[in-house]
């Protein structure tokens, strides 16, 4: 594809976008309940396509998280469909007044929500995120240009046909949401260029995908690099508790970025919870790596090193440190941490509100599991991403995310400087 090419989709769907921006909420709200309708109507199309690129995938030695996270059936299509039916029964953002304040001298100063414009979505093994993408962008009146991995094209491909059928059926043009297929980096790469079509470039993958198109792009870039997720047991923990939120937040699904990577236990409670813990996760699968402390209570666990505490496993891997009680504990979680999500398991209410306090991640949670770090389980219908850069989204983005604040003012014939007026003469 040429440079010209590229830019043409993306005029396309920018021109598209406008349409879908001026839709009212009724209006969006149907064009999502018949996208969703259409995902199920084109199911046996779309988990062929899948069967497709996972025989592909296993055939070139893919497996473990990215496998998972390219795998489709029945169960995980409807799940797709329900959340972009979720998505539509949530409050349109757009048009929504944030605040209103009326200025000594009468002006009104509203400040009054707005789509992006067109949003581009680079992304790998994830055929869900297409969906999604589409959902959140097209909700909040954005254009949206989504440009998947080659592993998961086929898949990619089927849910996109079925979701533009629909933009056709409401007679919109399909081009608001447009799905690149030249997959080669050049292509890639013109797309981060086109600053004065794309308002927002959201890379959802691993860590090397979302490092290239952040010093590649000229186009504002939503980073999320890795999720180092920690769960810190404090000694006013419930253990029973804390077992459940550790089992449930390493096990569940290890490959996707709320699990957890690394496990805090106080000092007073080691030597009674890890060896539970240890039993727990080891029947599950589970390969603990811990720090001196650690392996002296669990003495068959192998060495944590500190690229291990650095590290987003993506596994069943789960690094292991004994600390002397709170502070320490956060100063671990600010040194390896990647700002994604920290719990703490406590009885303290002091404690947790210094844990809460002292750390920034995008998600800090009481005695909850990491896995509820998702747009979807915090009530955002949908996910496009978990952004872990300070701009104006952090943590996990749904439609509100896209779209931006402007100021709208209403006035009654005010000027600034009085003495400009014109007068009138006879």
């Amino acid at each position: 594809m040429t440079q010209h090419d590229i830019t043409t989709q993306a005029l396309a769907c920018r021109d598209a976008a406008q349409a879908i921006a001026e839709l009212s909420s009724d209006e969006k709200r149907a064009l999502l309940q018949a996208m969703a309708a259409q995902l199920e109507a084109r199911a046996d199309a779309i988990l062929a396509a899948n069967a497709r690129d996972m025989e592909a995938a296993r055939a070139r030695g893919t497996s473990g998280a990215i496998l998972d996270r390219l795998r489709l059936d029945a169960g995980r299509l409807g799940g797709i469909a329900n959340a972009v039916r979720e998505v539509a029964t949530l409050p349109d953002p757009v048009g929504q007044v944030t605040r209103r304040e009326t200025r000594p001298n009468g002006i009104d100063v509203l400040r009054v929500r707005v789509p992006l414009g067109v949003v581009t979505m680079i992304y790998e093994a994830r055929p869900n995120v297409t969906a999604d993408a589409a959902a959140l962008c097209l909700y909040a009146g954005n254009g949206v240009i989504l440009r998947g991995g080659s592993e998961a094209i086929h898949s990619n491909t089927a849910i996109a046909a079925a979701l533009q059928q629909a933009l056709t059926d409401a007679g919109l043009r399909p081009a608001a949401l447009t799905l690149v297929t030249d997959l080669s980096r050049d292509t890639m790469l013109r797309l981060l260029q086109l600053t004065d079509i794309i308002d927002l470039a959201i890379p959802r993958g691993g860590e090397g995908l979302i490092r290239f198109v952040a010093e590649h792009a000229r186009v504002p870039v939503i980073k999320h690099y890795k999720g180092v997720c920690h769960l810190y047991v404090d000694a006013q923990a419930d253990q029973d508790l804390a077992l459940d939120l550790l089992v449930d937040g390493k096990t569940s699904r290890p490959g996707v970025c709320n699990a957890l990577e690394t496990l805090l236990v106080h000092a007073d409670v080691a030597a009674e919870f890890l060896p539970r813990a240890a039993a727990a996760l080891r029947a599950r699968g589970v390969e603990l790596r811990g720090d001196e402390r650690a392996r002296a209570l669990l003495p068959d666990i192998g060495a944590a090193s500190e690229a291990d505490y650095d590290a987003e496993f993506l596994d069943l891997i789960l690094a292991v440190k004994v600390v002397d009680g709170l502070e320490a504990a956060i100063a671990h979680i600010r040194r390896f941490g990647s700002d994604h999500t920290e719990v703490i398991v406590t009885r303290d209410d002091t404690a947790a509100a210094r844990f809460i306090a002292a750390l920034r991640s995008a998600v800090v949670m009481v005695n909850a599991s990491s896995r509820f770090s998702d747009g979807g389980e915090l009530g955002l219908g949908a996910e496009i991403g978990i952004s872990t850069t300070r701009l104006h989204a952090y943590g996990p983005m749904g439609a509100e995310s896209l779209t931006v604040e402007r100021f709208v003012v209403r006035g009654a014939g005010q000027v600034r400087h009085p003495e400009s007026r014109s007068s009138k003469t006879t």
